[in-house]
Order: C-alpha cells, then sequence, then structure tokens
C-alpha cells in the first residue's frame, strides 16, 4: 500500500480490464475506526491494513465495485458495508449491506453522503474532511481523469446521460482539495488539485 496523505492509504493496484486500473483507499482519520472506500485488495493488501487497524467501515459508490472481495472484507475485519440502496440486489449477491444510502447526509463517520446517479442508477460520491483539513472527493466513476489527463465522465450505453451530466453540476458545487475516482486511466486515481473543480467538470461536460 501507498500513503498519499498522513490519514489516507491507496491499495495495490488492479487491472480489471485492459487499459483501466482501479484502487481502494483507506481513510485512518474516521471517529469509528478506519474507513474503505472502493473495493479493490489484494492479498497483501489485507496483511498491510490489519496493520494499519483493519476496517470497521466500508463504502461502495455504485455495483460495479461489488465482488468476491466484499465478502472477504467482512469475514477478515467485521467492516459494516454502506452502499447504494438503489443497487442492493446486485450488491447483496456479494456482501450485507449494512446500511443502505439513498439520501444525501452526513453521518456518523463524518463521511457526506452525496447520491450522484447516471452512471448507474445508485451511483454515489463522499467527502471527507482529512489531515490537515484536505476534503478528499470519491467520485466512483462518474467522473474521472484520463490518460491524457482530461477529465472524462462515466458515460456508458447503460448510462442515463441527464441524470448524470445534473449530477455533474451537483458535484461541480463542491470545493474538494483531492478527488479521487474508482476506475481510471492513466498513471494516478488521486489528483491534488490545481484547478478550481468547478472548471475541471466543466472541462468534462462538454
Amino acid at each position: 500500500m501507498r500513503q498519499l496523505y498522513p490519514d489516507l492509504w491507496e491499495t495495490r493496484t488492479d487491472n480489471p480490464f485492459p487499459g483501466l486500473t482501479t484502487h481502494a483507499y483507506l481513510w485512518t482519520g474516521g471517529p469509528d475506526g478506519n474507513v474503505l472506500f472502493y473495493s479493490t485488495l489484494t492479498d497483501a493488501d489485507f496483511d498491510a491494513i490489519e496493520e494499519l487497524g483493519g476496517i470497521s467501515h466500508q463504502y461502495l459508490s455504485h455495483r460495479d465495485e461489488a465482488g468476491p472481495t466484499l465478502g472477504r472484507i467482512a469475514a477478515r475485519f467485521g467492516a459494516r458495508l454502506h452502499a447504494p440502496a438503489l443497487e442492493a440486489g446486485d450488491i447483496s449477491e456479494h456482501g450485507r449491506i449494512a446500511v443502505p444510502l439513498a439520501a444525501r447526509h452526513v453521518d456518523d463517520n463524518g463521511v457526506e453522503v452525496i447520491p450522484t446517479p447516471g452512471h448507474t442508477p445508485g451511483s454515489t460520491s463522499y467527502l471527507v474532511t482529512g489531515a490537515d483539513g484536505l476534503r478528499y472527493l470519491f467520485t466512483g466513476d462518474t467522473i474521472y481523469r484520463g490518460e491524457d489527463g482530461a477529465w472524462n465522465v462515466g458515460l456508458l450505453p447503460f448510462s442515463d446521460a441527464p441524470t448524470l451530466d445534473a449530477s455533474l453540476v451537483l458535484l461541480a458545487t463542491l470545493e474538494p482539495d483531492v478527488v479521487i475516482s474508482s476506475a481510471f486511466a492513466g498513471e494516478h486515481a488521486a489528483l491534488r488539485l490545481d484547478t478550481p473543480w468547478a472548471e475541471l467538470v466543466e472541462q468534462a461536460r462538454n
């Protein structure tokens, strides 16, 4: 695992499809133990996370992150799974959802849950305030940085384009310092911003 910030760690790289890379991210600043965003873990990551204090809560951004790893995480760490209620049918095939998510709110872990449907019906983004006041925004596959460095919209044949665009308009109102997608192309999914986020979202929309 790679430490990005004092309270944020990135798991090893996984390549589920050619040209597509994913990580998961462990936030150690939660008031009720460590929080994992997304689900990509290798065997070596499990041991490293154990040394960092395990996982108390896991948040999925959408159904595509569900798989056998959910069961392994729950069995090893007893993590409570937070996931979109609209996609419970698909996700529950792999893990029990302890906290179904449906509306925007800030939960007891200090995680702001922000429904951003469109890529999939239940796509959800998360915003937390981490070390040194840095605001980490986890966007799932709703918006991601491509290999050329440009930001892209997660519009696929099954996506709902008007709904996705409305979610991007909402995301543009946020003021993150670091944006972290789930799947991505190129070298990095976690980017410390040096351009206003609203401008980057607008570029992706166009």
